[in-house]
């Protein structure tokens, strides 16, 4: 069902357009800056609950691929676009959304809501529609997107194993790590740290996942007693955790990091990637100093902190998304360092 719908933001701006679906969404009204990979953001679960507005005029152009999706569902509350395409190459997209119940408002001027969200900041919204809500929708948190058992990814012949904690964990993280010869098992995110002992493993990923690193502050002891007794990579959400965990403050950005088209300096060698980045949270640079960490990466627009290293311990960090490949491939390096320093029980260094 179609009809008109209304974006309203929490500072009172309104945005109308034409709603497609039943629902209703509250949440986060962030924007992603990407031309193409929409299918693999929205079901990325650092996205949870949040509404994502798309800066690329036509969305949905070359349908979807259900293989190609992050996680088993679409993880965003709502979607916005200036023109919403139809009839997709593969599966149509706006049927792919409507099936999940994402309700979409197309024909926004976003444009002006973009702008709107790098001037006021990345801030609280809803769509509105004449139906009731889907309160399934507004649950958010990584208790909602970590599994709740434990599952392993076997691999024959592997040369490590690596327990992931899953704060949202997408598949291509994973998939990253079997390509390169580890066994991978991924434990929920509140797992003891006694029980990933006994799964003995070579090394750890605290992976990605969605809104405020305060959740798992309740953690933060154990993730550092992990990490010093591991070869470990923290990327995103898991960037921010260890940051924390080891003497780093984390703030609010004032509209986030999102898109694929992101420059990350590596300071030690002056290596420059485009990275795929997802967060509105970031590590303090004046806090690192204090820290037990060092810088490694940094972005090359804002100087923001992209990366992290222990100096004598196989720990590091990334803000980024090395597996999520923007065209370019060069951040896939990240996951060589990383396995290397499990291989070799020693810190890797981007050369």
């Amino acid at each position: 069902m179609n009809g008109i719908g209304t974006l309203t933001l929490a500072n009172g701006t309104t945005y109308s357009g034409e709603l497609v679906g039943t629902s209703s969404a509250k949440g986060e009204v962030v924007f992603f800056t990407g031309m193409t990979g929409y299918q693999e953001v929205l079901t990325d679960p650092s996205y949870r609950g949040q509404i994502l507005v798309f800066t690329y005029p036509l969305i949905g152009q070359y349908g979807i691929a259900h293989d190609e999706a992050e996680s088993n569902q679409i993880q965003v509350a709502g979607v916005i676009v200036q023109t919403l395409a139809q009839n997709g190459a593969r599966t149509d997209f706006a049927d792919w959304l409507a099936e999940a119940d994402i309700p979409v408002l197309t024909g926004v001027d976003t444009r002006a809501l973009v702008h709107q969200l790098r001037s006021s900041g990345d801030q609280m919204g809803s769509i509105e529609a004449d139906v009731l809500h889907d309160e399934k929708r507004h649950q958010t948190g990584i208790a909602s997107v970590s599994v709740q058992t434990m599952k392993t990814y076997e691999l024959e012949n592997a040369d490590g194993h690596i327990v992931c904690l899953d704060y949202g964990v997408k598949k291509s993280m994973i998939e990253a790590l079997l390509a390169r010869g580890m066994r991978v098992t991924v434990v929920p995110f509140d797992t003891e740290a006694s029980a990933i002992k006994r799964l003995q493993p070579d090394g750890l990923l605290f992976s990605n996942g969605p809104g405020n690193p305060d959740q798992l502050e309740p953690f933060l002891l154990e993730i550092k007693q992990l990490a010093m007794d591991y070869p470990t990579l923290g990327i995103c959400m898991g960037h921010q955790i260890i940051a924390k965990a080891f003497g780093c403050q984390i703030t609010k950005q004032h509209h986030g990091h999102r898109g694929a088209n992101h420059p990350v300096r590596h300071l030690a060698s002056g290596r420059v990637f485009m990275t795929s980045q997802n967060h509105g949270y970031v590590v303090e640079a004046e806090s690192v100093a204090a820290s037990e960490l060092v810088t490694a990466y940094e972005h090359i627009n804002d100087g923001s902190i992209e990366g992290l290293i222990h100096p004598s311990q196989p720990i590091m960090t990334v803000q980024f998304h090395p597996e999520a490949n923007p065209g370019p491939t060069e951040a896939m390096v990240v996951f060589d360092q990383f396995v290397a320093s499990v291989l070799s029980q020693e810190v890797a260094h981007v050369g």
